[in-house]
């Protein structure tokens, strides 16, 4: 019985459908979906199949994700719910150019063309450029026009991190920090020979490099709300390349109150996320998270890593949509949310919704302006006189030691990290761990726990104070602050 059947066009063959990436028909098995597809698209028959009507060596055909080529597919049976992919080979790479030999001959003058002159309102292109951009001038997608108009837009990365897009025009970038060597494992945009350096400068060295065309503008400052709305106005799309949960909440609000859209990634260890947020045309990320995790509650990349390619995928990924912005083509991960998982190599998506109740974006906004964000964290004042109080610094505790005071060192990073440097005479308890072997912690004595640099001993410190411990403290900037403020010879990380 036929059934109607999804054909995923790959790009090469897509000119043979009109341009539709994925192909309806009626079939009951994948060699019959294979001849109507080739029978409606009489074009495409000669790519798919050879004379004597068999499949070609270089296509690859997939029924839902198992390779069904070598299976006689004539009597390989398909449902209503599978999709066939159609995989042909790809050469890619660097091809040869064809070069001319000898002078050109003699032809009429011509009026110079739009592109060059610009007469169109759109910024014109030098012949420089031409090369340079010659594999997106070849793009239907994107052609002449569609790489003047990127000439002509405006990208802002908020955060110095490895993401950064030569390919348009004007590139504003925040950013308050300088290079540090922990940086470079992972952000490309930077090398060793900058490290100490302002970020912003490395960014406009390397983007300068990249291409001399583009106009840099760098902000080193710390983006807050009262410079937020300022900074981000002018620019076409806003890309999150940021670190923390307070300035994440007030790029979203920003964007939203500017009627912006915002690239958005973050990454984690060996997993990354994606979306776009426009509230003009879906959700926000306060629609996707509507208020942030406590304190200390999910580590930073400091304190659990992150595979150093990984920022790298993200990135492009986000630089991807905001050329699609951009151009105004293809599909937007508005309303998406794109999960990658590096060790498993493998992508999800799923749907995000507009929340009618959101304060920003929804039915009845209640923010109509930009807020506390640090309070809105729970990064108080009040927080931060709670912490000096139960958080003790390196050289405090440097000086305790010497003073010869009986502490208790407790170490609650992971056995890895351990093996790096840790503190003489400290107990390696790690965090897991905690809860199964607290019998171990005397109670009675001053203990001052410590990891990398301050998250997981903060945790630590509030599971040991709720169990009753009272005369607990922990390591204020972890192993970090000890090795930068106190002892050298501890390894950093």
């Amino acid at each position: 019985m036929n059934q109607p059947i999804s054909i995923h066009i790959p790009t090469p063959l897509r000119s043979f459908t009109g341009g539709a990436a994925t192909v309806e028909v009626q079939a009951s098995t994948v060699g019959e979906a294979l001849e109507r597809l080739a029978s409606e698209h009489a074009g495409i028959r000669r790519h798919l199949f050879d004379d004597a009507g068999r499949l070609r060596r270089f296509v690859n055909v997939y029924l839902n994700d198992e390779d069904v080529r070598h299976l006689q597919q004539e009597a390989t049976p398909v449902a209503q719910a599978d999709t066939l992919s159609i995989v042909p080979s790809i050469a890619g790479g660097r091809p040869d150019l064809l070069r001319r030999s000898g002078a050109p001959s003699a032809a009429p003058p011509r009026p110079a063309p739009a592109w060059l002159t610009g007469a169109d309102g759109l910024p014109a292109m030098g012949q420089d450029e031409l090369l340079r951009y010659s594999r997106h001038l070849i793009l239907p997608e994107v052609g002449l026009e569609g790489q003047r108009k990127l000439k002509a837009s405006s990208v802002l990365l908020v955060g110095a991190g490895g993401l950064g897009s030569p390919a348009v025009g004007r590139i504003g970038i925040v950013d308050f920090d300088v290079v540090d060597e922990t940086n470079l494992q992972r952000q490309v945009l930077h090398g060793t020979a900058n490290v100490g350096r302002p970020k912003l400068d490395s960014a406009r060295a390397r983007l300068r490099d990249l291409n001399p065309k583009v106009r840099f503008e760098g902000y080193e400052t710390r983006l807050d709300s009262s410079n937020a709305l300022e900074i981000l106005r002018p620019y076409d799309v806003i890309v999150d390349g940021t670190d923390n949960f307070p300035t994440r909440y007030l790029v979203n609000d920003a964007c939203v109150l500017l009627g912006k859209p915002n690239v958005y990634g973050s990454v984690f260890r060996f997993e990354g996320q994606a979306s776009v947020f426009d509230a003009k045309r879906g959700p926000c990320y306060r629609c996707l998270y509507p208020e942030p995790p406590p304190p200390g509650l999910v580590p930073s990349c400091a304190e659990g890593g992150v595979l150093g390619v990984l920022p790298g995928v993200v990135g492009l990924i986000q630089s991807i949509e905001t050329l699609k912005l951009l151009l105004g083509i293809g599909e937007p991960l508005i309303g998406r949310l794109l999960l990658f998982d590096a060790l498993g190599l493998r992508f999800r998506e799923l749907k995000l919704r507009k929340d009618p109740a959101c304060p920003i974006c929804g039915e009845h906004p209640t923010i109509r302006e930009l807020i506390d964000y640090e309070a809105f964290c729970g990064i108080t004042p009040e927080a931060a006189a709670n912490e000096a109080g139960i958080s003790i610094g390196a050289r405090d505790l440097a000086a305790r030691l010497r003073r010869g005071e009986d502490l208790t060192l407790v170490d609650v990073r992971e056995p890895n990290e351990w093996e790096i440097g840790h503190l003489p005479d400290a107990k390696l308890i790690p965090l897991n761990s905690l809860p199964g072997r607290i019998g171990e912690l005397d109670s009675g004595r001053d203990l001052v726990l410590y990891c990398h640099t301050g998250q997981r001993s903060a945790r630590a410190l509030d599971y040991l104070q709720q169990a009753g411990y009272r005369r607990v403290k922990h390591l204020r900037g972890g192993i970090e602050a000890w090795s930068r403020e106190v002892d050298p010879s501890v390894p950093r990380y």
